[in-house]
Parts: structure tokens; sequence; C-alpha cells
């Protein structure tokens, strides 16, 4: 396995030497594994960058890296495309883990900056996970270079620097704060409220005077058969008389398979996502995703629904001391967390408040500020 996998590498550094003898262009190019499409943040940041410096090329390079002896095949083409536009562009953008980022050695003048796709951190990662159960393989880790060659990584708050210098492997001064451009709509009342009309008419039921509660578990790596049961378990235990249920799969368990019965007292609104439904919510439960930084910009009421709390600090852990620092209510069981959330009115918002202070800085213009940042340190 190390003999192939320094083999391909050998092979990707002598066609990137050959990509090199191109001209660099006036041209940034954004690179994902996250998804086939461009993500919310990097549209934002590319019509910013069109927007400011029209004669600046940008390009969009966003493929999942899916399993199968032809997918593999036809991702590698794909690097080959990464290696070229790498080797021509001015800035490289990535909100994931990119193996060519990594391992190959770039012009001295090529900026890359890791703009990690969560807007804060609290579930373990990286380097601070190898060799655990959701982690990878530390000789993998080293033999591929893992998030090696940033320039700089992005982050939303200081109050994660440490996290992320862990989690990367990189010296916490390349950190900077810049949070993500979705934190801006998250501010922006005007986007809010089309949203919402969006939202509320494709589901009017939402508008019928009862509470909105979503509830937006994290990706859990393994498939969970615990899940399912908690989850209807939480459907049984909110009235159906004062609240609408709106169950959020994350992104990747959809990706991975891993599915849950749907025939319960519960929506899953699909056409929109668990961000856009953060906005139609009254409260919101969730565990240890870190999408509770986007409620807590919207200073919705957070309620954690930690049934499996001890196994997943087992196989995954966090880097928060999560049971003294989560901005609300914490409970194992259904029939508890209800009676919680019944108890809303008494929500502690100044903790939220201080929660969010310590983690996420916002501006309003967090888009702007990134394209500023990029072409401060490119010529």
């Amino acid at each position: 396995m190390t003999i192939l996998v320094k083999a391909a590498i050998a092979v990707m550094q002598l066609f990137y030497q050959l990509f090199k003898l191109f001209p660099v262009k006036n041209k940034i190019v954004f690179i994902s594994r996250q998804a086939d499409e461009p993500s919310l943040d990097f549209n934002m940041l590319a019509d910013e960058i069109k927007r400011e410096h029209p004669d600046c090329e940008v390009v969009m390079l966003c493929r999942m890296l899916n399993s199968g002896i032809l997918s593999k095949i036809s991702y590698a083409f794909h690097i080959l495309r990464q290696e070229y536009h790498m080797a021509t562009s001015k800035a490289l953008i990535l909100d994931s883990y990119c193996i060519a980022a990594s391992v190959l050695t770039h012009r001295r003048s090529l900026l890359v900056i890791q703009m990690w796709h969560s807007v804060g951190t609290m579930k373990k990662f990286g380097y601070s996970i190898l060799d655990k159960p959701e982690g990878s393989s530390s000789k993998i880790a080293h033999l591929m270079k893992m998030h090696h060659g940033y320039s700089y990584v992005l982050c939303a708050g200081e109050g994660y620097r440490d996290h992320l210098a862990q989690g990367f492997n990189v010296d916490s001064s390349i950190i900077k704060i810049f949070p993500l451009p979705r934190v801006e709509l998250l501010q922006d009342r005007k986007y809010i409220d089309r949203k919402l009309d969006e939202i509320f008419a494709a589901y009017p039921e939402l508008k019928n005077g009862k509470k909105n509660i979503v509830y937006v578990p994290t990706f859990r790596k393994a498939d969970d058969e615990d899940f399912d049961k908690a989850l209807h378990d939480l459907a049984a235990a909110l009235d159906p008389e004062k609240y609408n249920l709106i169950v959020k799969a994350h992104p990747l368990s959809l990706y991975h398979g891993q599915k849950f019965s749907t025939s319960g007292n519960f929506l899953t609104c699909d056409e929109f996502s668990s961000m856009d439904m953060l906005l139609a919510a009254d409260a919101v439960i969730s565990d240890y995703s870190c999408i509770i930084y986007e409620a807590a910009i919207l200073m919705k009421p957070l309620y954690f629904y930690t049934y499996d709390y001890d196994e997943y600090m087992s196989t995954r852990s966090i880097y928060m001391d999560y049971k003294k620092e989560i901005p609300g209510p914490m409970e194992g069981d259904a029939a508890s967390l209800a009676e919680a959330i019944d108890d809303m009115e008494s929500y502690d918002y100044d903790r939220l408040a201080s929660f969010l202070h310590k983690y996420v800085r916002t501006t309003g213009h967090e888009t702007a500020d990134i394209t500023e940042f990029i072409f401060s340190h490119i010529s």
C-alpha cells in the first residue's frame, strides 16, 4: 500500500512540474470534495470576487470522491484538472482536505487558503483523532501529508483557534479570524424574510400557530442503529398539538446512504437546507453538530439531545468542555428533553449570547472581508 501511494504521488508531482511550465494567470481556483456542486460559501465568495475584481478568472472544481473503481479512476483525471489550475492560479481556496493541495510542491507565490466548511468546530477531526474509530490512520495521514501546505486557515472566532491548530496540525499564527460568507446571510433581514416566504409557501402548516422545532443531528460515521429509535422517541415525546417537528439529517448521512424511517410525526422539508430551516425555527435541537453556531447567530434557543453521549465521547470526542459550555439544556432521553422545551420561556439567552461571542465574530460583511484578505496577499 505504501509503495503504491508513493508511486502515485510521484506521478502527480511529475505532471505538476509540467503544468508549472505554463504561465500563471490572474485566476483563483476553488476546490472541494464536500459536494459535486459549489457550496453557498464558495458561490458567495466567487460572486464577490467577480464583482470587485472582474478581470480575475474564477474556476470551480467541486467533486466528491465516491466508492467504486470506475469512480476512483475518473477522480484521478479530475485531480489532473486540479493540478493544472493550481499550477496556473494565483490563489487556491479549499473547504475540505484536498489530496493534490497537500502532497504537491507548489510555487512559492501560490496562496492556499483553507476555508473549512463548518462555521465552527466542536467535534475533533484530522490530527486530533488519528487512529480513532472515526478518524484516519496516522500512517496514511502522514503519508498523504494531510492538511499540509496551507498559507492560511480561516476561522470564525478566537474560541476555537486552538481547535483548528490541533485538527489541521498547523501553527496558530496562520489561523485568521474570518467567518464564512454564509454568516453574512444569517444577519441579512431581507434574505431571511425572502427565504421564510419560500418555506411557508411550501409548508403552510409551519404557520399554524404551533412552535417549530428543528432537529439537526450530527453525522455519525458508522450506521447508528440507535438513531432511528431516538428520533421516533423524540417525535412521540413532543406534543403534536403544540409543536411542529422538522428533522434535517446531515448531508453526509444522506450521501452515505444512512436512512431513517420517515413514517412519524415530523417533516423533513427536503427541498430546503438545514440552514434554511433554522430560519423558521422557534427552537433547535442538536447534539454535537457545528450547526449550533448558525443557530446561535440567529439567537434560536438550543437544546441538546445526547442519547449516545458516552459512546460518542469514546469514539469521536469534542474539543470544548461540552457539559460546561453548551448554551442550553442537555438531556439523554426524549421525555426529559420535551419537558425542557416546554419550559422555553425561561431559556437563558445571555448564556447563548456569551457562547456566540466566544466562538463567532460577526460583522455583516464577511464575504467582502475574505475577498479583501485574499487580494491583499496576491499580486
